[in-house]
């Protein structure tokens, strides 16, 4: 009995403590608190705190759509290349989609606020086609429309289910100062666009896409700052500068007067920019300075170089708002003068090389061709620098909340001087077509005037349609014998050297977000 017993209480304890154990288990464990995004109102609408940080953050961007006509690039002119021959081998409309992502970061600290800015852009656009000089043409893909860097037909394009990637700004600001690719100090508030969507609009300084810099900017109160900044001059502020003795009878029907001779990179271009906002608009007052430094006259180091010789710019901004006109219209205009320094009134997208074609009464076609340069030079002289001038500007209109017009325009000229023209109009390429004496004058104007239409059904989605005028005035007279451009299908014959037009539309639907 007692054994019984012994067992019936052990199987009974046994029970008691497997429930035991299995209520223990079954009791909750207390969660990890979880840590929800919240809305940081610190620097304005869309910014959030990343969870666990003091960090805000703030992601953007927009998508693009865009249709163009008669131009060179997205969303350029009919200046050169393939565009400007006006032959079968012309895009008569282009296409080009783009997706752009920026990421703002900002956090407070007893320096202030230290703050990072990214914005890349994912881009495909159609190209064209040049002529192989047999008959046969290739489809162009992956060429860069810049001022050194231009592809036989001056076109950026993509490849099937290619694309490209563009990095537009990538800088840190902290305490004051901004490191890293940025847009110029140099530039009007509405860089190149005072109204327009038009990318090559001369008459002031413009890096949309942005410069890599190193600036310090001081804010002293009631809407004055005032900056001075060191930033990289390759590429985004050099045009060209022009060693004439290279020059070729090729190369200056492309509106080239030399070979490009930049040697490295010596010194920095040196900005220094005021400004005033206030209520009514803004005032800005830009200058910079250029240093021009060249490679060598000849093939080697032992051939010699000129000295480098200094540039400059100066460039007036003025915008005014909420004129008599209506709710919210402006007027933005800007004027520069530069020397040496050309890249400052034909900004980073502008062409620097022109080789338009048209029709003539006297020869097999006509053909106009203008070169902006910062400076040129010969073997044994040294760098005559480039005198160049312009205007842009603006008249914003709003008919309403959802509909807005602007009409634009611009003009830049480019003077030589006389030592420049000598050597110029004595060089290689220029005595081989015989452009030379009375009928050789590199100077030259270019004016563009434009109209814009913006309907904006719902908040952050507009649709546009821009179309814009441009007239070359060159200075070459008469009538020469050239030899064939394979690249544009032109034939060896003679043209008649004459002003050239061009007008180019484009229609762009785009949503911001």
């Amino acid at each position: 009995m007692n054994v019984m017993k012994s067992l019936v209480l052990g199987s009974a304890a046994a029970l008691l403590a497997a429930a035991t154990g299995a209520q223990a288990a079954d009791l909750p464990i207390k969660a990890k608190a979880v840590e929800y995004v919240k809305v940081c109102s610190l620097y304005g609408a869309g910014f959030y705190y990343i969870p666990g940080t003091d960090t805000c953050i703030k992601l953007g961007g927009y998508l693009r759509v865009d249709a163009l006509a008669h131009t060179n690039g997205d969303y350029n002119a009919a200046y050169a290349g393939s565009p400007g021959a006006n032959n079968r081998l012309t895009n008569y409309y282009q296409a080009r989609s783009r997706e752009d992502f920026n990421v703002d970061t900002r956090t407070a600290t007893e320096y202030g606020v230290v703050r990072t800015y990214a914005d890349v852009v994912f881009t495909w656009t159609s190209g064209t086609y040049g002529g192989s000089g047999n008959g046969s043409t290739f489809y162009s893909t992956g060429a860069a429309n810049t001022a050194n860097l231009t592809s036989v037909n001056g076109l950026s394009n993509d490849g099937i289910a290619g694309g490209s990637l563009g990095v537009y700004y990538a800088f840190i600001q902290f305490a004051g100062f901004t490191m890293g690719k940025a847009v110029s100090q140099f530039d009007a508030p509405w860089t190149n666009y005072p109204g327009n969507n038009f990318d090559q609009l001369v008459g002031g300084g413009g890096t949309v896409t942005g410069v890599n810099q190193f600036t310090y900017t001081a804010d002293f109160g009631q809407g004055i700052t005032a900056a001075i900044s060191v930033q990289d001059q390759a590429l985004y502020q050099t045009t060209n500068l022009w060693n004439t003795s290279l020059s070729t009878a090729g190369g200056v029907l492309t509106g080239s007067y030399g070979g490009n001779a930049f040697g490295g990179t010596v010194a920095p271009d040196i900005i220094g920019m005021v400004r005033v906002d206030q209520a009514w608009g803004l005032f800005q007052a830009s200058f910079a300075a250029h240093d021009n430094h060249t490679a060598y006259y000849g093939a080697t180091e032992t051939s010699g170089h000129p000295g480098d010789k200094w540039g400059w710019a100066g460039q007036l901004a003025l915008s005014i708002k909420n004129i008599p006109t209506g709710p919210g219209d402006t007027i933005n205009v800007q004027g520069v003068y530069t020397n040496g320094a050309s890249r400052y009134n034909f900004q980073s997208l502008a062409q620097t090389s022109y080789a338009m074609y048209g029709s003539s009464g006297n020869a097999y076609q006509s053909l106009g061709i203008a070169g902006v340069s910062d400076g040129v030079f010969g073997v044994g002289t040294g760098v005559e620098l480039t005198t160049t001038y312009g205007f842009r500007g603006a008249f914003t209109h709003n008919w309403d909340p959802y509909w807005n017009t602007a009409l634009y325009g611009a003009w830049a000229a480019v003077r030589y001087d006389n030592t420049a023209k000598g050597l110029i109009c004595t060089s290689p390429g220029f005595v081989a077509l015989g452009i030379t004496g009375a009928g050789c004058n590199p100077d030259f104007n270019i004016g563009q005037v434009g109209l814009i239409t913006r309907w904006t059904p719902v908040k952050n989605l507009t649709f546009s349609a821009d179309v814009t005028y441009s007239h070359l005035d060159q200075k070459f007279s008469g009538v020469i014998a050239a030899p064939a451009v394979n690249a544009v299908a032109k034939p060896a014959a003679a043209y008649e050297l004459k002003d050239q037009d061009t007008v180019s539309l484009l229609l762009r639907a785009q949503r911001n977000f």
